[in-house]
Formats: C-alpha cells, structure tokens, sequence
C-alpha cells in the first residue's frame, strides 16, 4: 500500500514553498484524495466542479482505473514519476494523488495571469485587423490557429532555459516552408544553455548567426495577421511564452519597410508610403552627418543662400560643428529615455519641458544653433517612421557623426559603400538579407519597395525557396 502522506511529502519536499498549496479531502465513502497545484496557476474553480464534486461518490475501495472515468476534466494525464509531476505542477497543472496508490492524475487546468488581447503599441494600423499578441503562450498559439485552420499548420513546442523552462512554439506550414529550417531551429536553441529566458529577443540571439551583429537576422512581429501572413510566404515563425512578440525567419531587411497596412490599401498608395520611409530612414541616418562635414570640409554642398543663414544663426557658437551636433543628440537621447523609463503622465511633461523650454534656452543662451536643433528633431523623427529598424538606424547615425566630424564626406562615402559591401554578403537561412535587390529577384520586386496588386503576386517569394509556389489561383467558371 501506497499511503497519501507519504505521497504528498515526495512533491512538497521538492517544492518547497508558500504558493505550493495541497487541498486534502475525502469522498462521502471515506476514500482519501490530495491535490497539489500552484496557487494563482491553476484554475481554483474548475478544480472543485470538474474533480472535487465528481469524486464525492468514489468508494473506499475504488482503485486508480476508477478514479479516471469520473473525473470531469478533458485534460487528464496519467503516471507514476514523480518528477513528472513536479514539472507539471511547475507549469500549472494539479496533481491528483490517491491514497493506497502509486500513481497519481494530472489535471490540465492551468490559468496564469495574462492581459486580455488588444491593439499592439508598436504595429498600428488604420484598415485591418487590430488584435495582437499577449504574453500568454496558448492564447498566442490560438490567435494564429484562428486565421490558418490549415491541416499543413504545425506547432512544435520546444522548452529551452534551465530554470525558467520557457515554452518555444515552432509554427511552420508543412506544405509550404523548407523543412530544414524547423529542425536547425530546433539544434540552435537547444545548443544554447542560459538560466533564464524572459523574452523572445533572447530565442533570437540563439537562433542567429551573427548574435553580435548590428543587424538582425530575425524579424518581430506583434500581430497575428502579419505573423500568418509570413508563413504563407514559406517562413518560420516563433512564439515564445510570456513575450507578446512573436519572430520570423528567414528575414530580409525589405520587411521592415512594409506595414499591415500596405495589403488593405490601393497598391499606389502603399508604394507611396513605402518610399516615403526608405527616403526618411536615409535621411534620418545622414542628415545629421552631412551637415557637419559640410560645416567642417566641404561648404559648397550647402545652397548659397542657405548657407547664409545657417552662418547667421552659428555666429557667436562657442562649439564646434561637430560637438555642438553631439551635444544635442546626446540630449535628444536622455530625454527620449526619460519620457520612456519615467511614469506616463510625469514622461509627458518632461518631453514638453525638454522640447520646448530646454531647446529655447539653449538657443537664447548661444549654446546651440537652431540649424543644429531643427535637424536633430527631423533626423529623430524620420527614424522612427520604421520602428523595427531603429536600433540599427539610431546607431548608424551615431558612427556616422563621427566618421563625419572626424573625416569627412570622403569619411561617410567610404563608409556607406562598406555598409552596402557587409549587406550583399550577408544572409539569414540561406536568404540575402538586401533580397530582392542584392540579388536581383525580379517577381519578388513587385513586393519590396514597389507594392503591386493582389493578382500580380500569385506565387509566394524566389528568395524563401518555398517548396509550394502557387499562392493565388483562380477557379475557373
């Protein structure tokens, strides 16, 4: 015989801990019952009305075989290993121990604390689909099942982290993707060993080629329209439990330049905008370099007439073109972080504070010209046209201004054709990150820069190598 205390004092002596909570009850015959579950985990109520109340009519003598019949619950698990249970008391789950038995149920009745689905903060659109993903693993998993109910769709979960033992989904459509790149996938984050994994960004360190590089080799993605669209495309997609920000792969660096948007749009509108932020994005990372070299090395790329009054407005500056164009992006920098780190409404004073009356004091004070203000601000806004890319952008322009207060317009030239030299060589899962331009994939120009129709596009991108082309056909009559 198996006794109940003897069970229990197996699980609590490896679950040491207030929130381990053991309920201990008996049926109206006598027979002896214990559940364990982590309080706040699992789910309190359904625990009574779908395994307390049905075991109320168990006999004394019932064993294991008839304990399962009665229990109401649609997810039940058998065993004996109790390190089984322990794993899935961790996760949510609530075992269900029986006196004079070995063996024990687990009850899938996990409900952690999760937010309810909503509009991204990042990924906003005026036409289209508004919900976006939560930190709750399931919830993600089923806001995808919900657009894609394809057969071909599969959801391989991993667990990586040592002791946070975070759950990785692997979406992929079988039909469509190329089936090394789930199984690679799967190497590179098990290759990897860390204690904790808080978010998804950590799975894409893992899972890239370059950790270390300044561009990324995995795209973000915050809503589930765009998270199936690119699978439909023949990538992979990762969702990682509690971050809201689910990654695909392969990534070319044209994705960030698109929006959900742009596919609910007329085609000319969307190769507008598209160009609109390929233009801001250049120009918000070279603005603030060229008009320093220029100050610095070469006055005859500024207008005559503008020039003039920019000479007006920097006499009497005691810095040099080059520190005074430092000195205010460094304090466009820590205010953007304070309006951020600070409480919303405090944030928002701060900003107002620092945009208006530290700007105006500065420039009355003769410490910085307003030239050096009012590009400063137009660099900073045209960056965040293309959020996804301002970690990259923001710190390009950064290494630009130096080379430009250092070097020159020869500097910034030298360094732009690296820049684009580094590009063409680099890949991600086989895919070019400057695909489609850097190789020139022709069908697959109709959808970077350039946005056609809907029936133009019929078969899925050259540069994904996708195993099933066709993505638009038509029935005929």
């Amino acid at each position: 015989m198996y006794s109940l205390q003897n069970s229990i004092k197996r699980i609590k002596d490896v679950l040491v801990s207030s929130d381990v909570i053991t309920y201990e009850f008996s049926s109206a015959d006598g027979k002896k019952f214990a559940l364990i579950y982590v309080d706040g985990l699992c789910d309190k109520a359904q625990l009574g009305e779908l395994v307390v109340k049905p075991l109320a009519g168990v006999k004394r003598d019932a064993s294991l075989e008839d304990v399962r019949p009665v229990l109401a619950s649609p997810e039940v698990k058998e065993g004996d290993d109790f390190d089984m249970a322990v794993k899935e008391i961790s996760y949510g789950g609530a075992a269900l121990l029986i006196d004079g038995e070995k063996g024990f149920f687990i009850i899938g009745l996990t409900k952690p604390p999760g937010r309810a689905v909503a509009e991204p903060p990042t990924q906003i659109a005026v036409k289209g689909p508004r919900e976006g993903f939560t930190e709750d693993l399931k919830v993600n998993c089923a806001l995808v099942r919900k657009r894609l109910k394809s057969v071909q769709l599969r959801m391989d979960t991993v667990r990586t982290g040592r002791r946070s033992d975070t759950a990785v989904t692997i979406c992929y459509l079988a039909d469509v993707c190329d089936p090394a790149i789930p199984e690679k996938i799967k190497a590179q984050i098990y290759a990897n060993e860390i204690d904790v994994v808080a978010d998804s960004s950590y799975v894409g360190r893992f899972i890239s080629s370059r950790p270390r590089s300044l561009f990324k080799r995995c795209a973000t993605c915050e809503k589930p329209d765009i998270f199936c669209a690119k699978l439909c495309e023949g990538r992979v997609g990762l969702i990682v439990d509690g971050s809201p920000i689910a990654l695909t792969v392969p990534y070319m660096i044209a994705e960030d330049f698109q929006s959900s948007e742009d596919y609910f749009v007329s085609s000319y509108r969307a190769t507008v905008l598209r160009f609109l932020r390929a233009v801001a994005v250049i120009v918000g990372i070279f603005l603030p370099a060229t008009y320093v070299a220029a100050q610095l090395f070469k006055l005859q790329l500024i207008p005559f007439r503008l020039l003039i009054n920019i000479s007006s407005s920097v006499s009497g500056i005691p810095l040099s073109p080059s520190v005074e164009m430092f000195l205010t992006l460094f304090v466009l920098e820590v205010l953007n972080e304070a309006s951020i780190r600070m409480p919303k409404y405090v944030g928002l004073a701060i900003s107002i504070v620092g945009a208006l009356v530290l700007g105006e004091t500065a420039v009355s004070a003769g410490i910085i010209s307003t030239p050096a203000i009012i590009i400063v601000a137009f660099s900073a806004i045209c960056l965040y046209v293309v959020p996804d890319l301002v970690e990259t952008t923001a710190t390009l322009r950064w290494i630009m201004l130096i080379i430009a207060g250092s070097v020159g317009t020869f500097g910034i030239v030298l360094f732009t054709c690296f820049l684009i030299s580094y590009l063409v060589t680099e890949q991600a899962y086989g895919v070019p990150l400057t695909a489609p331009f850097a190789p020139m994939l022709g069908h697959d120009l109709k959808d970077s820069i350039i946005k056609t129709d809907m029936f133009s596009l019929s078969t899925r991108p050259d540069a994904l190598k996708s195993r099933n082309k066709v993505r638009l056909s038509r029935r005929k009559k």
